[in-house]
């Protein structure tokens, strides 16, 4: 069986996102499990090229896992031509830059969210890249959980009837840093370096709404940062510049309705760190990273309130959950798999700079929309906007 050896250089994967989930949980995924077979029967073999500023974070990272190559000059990789893709999972403050790099090297490229700072530089990076006719992908991993699969499958199946709303309740407790340390790192409460919670978790919402339930048409938040003082990697306090709460209502093309709540400051009480609730005339899901439970119209029970009186049923007694019908793989390797094949065959592919840049101005317009207390539209992320 014939094999092909590509080249990726890897950008940012010092970081813990970029580490565990694309290094170690894909790309070397694929290589242990002895590449990627193409429909032609070619196997893929990932070799990545890791690129970061730190040579000693690099040097350590390349020996862990019996890899030799990697560089702190991103021009000289860029420059190689037996690189054959660029990867960035960098803060995002820095990724604009070295993707308009990569895409004048006519690499293709695949990037993290949200792919620019602001909507005129997601805009740009996808005009550039489609003028240089490289392919490019934006991560969006959540559609590739198995809990959002099943929901997907629900969905097309036509298990909702009419889709009334969507409820989305996404965060964590992610502590202060002061007598233990924190789950995330200090650059995502500041704001200059691109941190925001509003930032980080609209991008995903956006695909996951536009993907299974339709384009976002308006947008509704409030923004807040409830924790204002926290402490860095070093032990010492900061104050926290970025948002780390926001509270969102989104309408939807057709008239549904979602609500999503994103916060590192609440302490779970759910069964899982990510949960969507769908309801429709037929039927409604609550479906999370992994697993999808249903409760359809013919077998909803009668609940009737009464505050006088203790509740006589177990309400998530009351649900089915959805099985798998197949192995999930890991939500980051499958869309790597999907990138690579797009890449080298010309598989399908529709998640690219332009979908990604829908996601920056979703979270452009909540941030606005919290700040000036009103409803906001959302349209085309390229067309100009209308005067007020």
């Amino acid at each position: 069986m014939p094999s092909t050896t590509v080249r990726i250089a890897m950008n940012g994967v010092t970081g813990r996102m970029g580490h565990h989930q694309h290094l170690v949980r894909s790309l070397l995924a694929l290589r242990d499990q002895g590449g990627l077979a193409l429909a032609d029967g070619t196997v893929i073999l990932p070799e990545p090229v890791l690129v970061g500023r730190s040579a000693p974070k690099l040097r350590a990272l390349a020996a862990r896992h019996n890899l030799p190559h990697w560089s702190c000059d991103l021009d000289a990789v860029l420059g190689d031509d037996s690189i054959d893709l660029y990867f960035d999972a960098q803060v995002t403050a820095a990724r604009e830059e070295a993707v308009k790099k990569a895409i004048a090297a006519g690499k293709p490229l695949y990037v993290e969210k949200p792919t620019a700072s602001s909507l005129t530089g997601a805009l740009e990076l996808a005009r550039l890249a489609r003028e240089a006719g490289v392919k490019n992908g934006v991560v969006q991993d959540k559609l590739f959980l198995p809990g959002l699969r099943k929901l997907r499958r629900l969905v097309e199946g036509g298990f909702f009837g009419r889709i009334l709303s969507v409820r989305g309740e996404f965060g964590y407790w992610v502590f202060e840093g002061d007598w233990q340390p924190a789950q995330r790192p200090s650059w995502n409460y500041r704001a200059e370096d691109g941190g925001g919670i509003a930032a980080d978790m609209f991008p995903h919402w956006e695909y996951v709404l536009h993907e299974l339930f339709g384009p976002v048409r308006s947008v509704q938040a409030h923004i807040t940062t409830h924790i204002p003082r926290r402490w860095d990697e070093s032990g010492t306090p900061y104050e926290a510049t970025a948002d780390d709460a926001a509270y969102g209502i989104l309408e939807l093309a057709g008239g549904i309705v979602a609500q999503i709540n994103s916060s590192w400051a609440v302490r779970v009480h759910r069964d899982e760190l990510l949960e969507f609730q769908v309801d429709g005339t037929e039927g409604s899901a609550v479906a999370g990273l992994r697993h999808c439970r249903v409760q359809h119209r013919a077998a909803t029970p009668r609940p009737v309130w009464n505050p006088d009186l203790p509740a006589s049923a177990t309400f998530r007694d009351q649900w089915q959950e959805v099985p798998d019908n197949g192995t999930f793989d890991n939500a980051f390797k499958a869309q790597w798999e999907l990138f690579l094949r797009h890449v080298l065959r010309d598989g399908p592919w529709r998640w690219d700079l332009a979908a990604g840049a829908r996601g920056v101005q979703l979270a452009a317009l909540a941030l606005r929309s919290s700040a000036e207390g009103r409803r906001l539209p959302v349209g085309d992320p390229a067309a100009p906007e209308p005067t007020p």
